[in-house]
């Protein structure tokens, strides 16, 4: 149990049986009537934001959110299974837990997995990450200064906006939060 006046951003709150992560808190003291805490919350689960208001001083139930980094390792099914590199525990993590995460995953990378009791809750990926483009139609001569974009294949099977002049085979850097091409990678 904490209080409203600890809140920060990132902390998590059980609200009527459900995780709600804090992104934005705003303590407010008017001229007249009680301090107040605003806060915008994320829904764990379901991604939904909700403005809440609270009290100060009241007293809300705080979420323990155990972060670890862990290993993909396959596909089982529809479960994502991750492995713990510390004591090499094995978690079994659902498609839709995984989400948006499963378009960026290879095997043997790296992601930080929150759990709750054991109960996975989402899987977080570096902001960037490096793909191959398996498939993607030529580019022309002349391409390069058109600044126009193609579709690409990565070796994911997901698809993204790639500049003209990319050819298969070619890795490239994709922001993991919205898809997009941020640069070739020469290795």
């Amino acid at each position: 149990m904490a209080t409203t006046n600890d809140l920060k951003n990132g902390t998590v709150l059980r609200i009527d049986g459900q995780l709600w992560t804090v992104i934005e808190f705003q303590h407010v003291k008017p001229g007249k009537g009680g301090a107040f805490v605003r806060t915008k919350l994320k829904n764990v689960l379901s991604g939904k934001v909700v403005d809440k208001t609270f009290n100060a001083g009241l007293k809300v139930e705080t979420a323990n959110v155990d972060k670890r980094d862990m290993q993909y390792l396959y596909k089982d099914g529809t479960d994502y299974v991750f492995m713990d590199t510390d004591n090499y525990d094995q978690l079994h993590v659902s498609e839709t837990t995984v989400g948006d995460a499963s378009n960026f995953l290879l095997e043997n990378q790296s992601a930080m997995v929150a759990t709750n009791e054991g109960i996975p809750l989402y899987v977080e990926l570096p902001p960037s990450v490096v793909l191959e483009i398996t498939y993607t139609e030529p580019g022309l001569q002349g391409d390069r200064s058109t600044g126009g974009t193609k579709p690409a294949t990565l070796e994911t099977g997901h698809q993204i906006q790639v500049p003209l002049f990319l050819e298969t085979g070619t890795r490239v850097k994709v922001d993991t939060r919205d898809s997009s091409y941020l640069g070739r990678v020469n290795d």
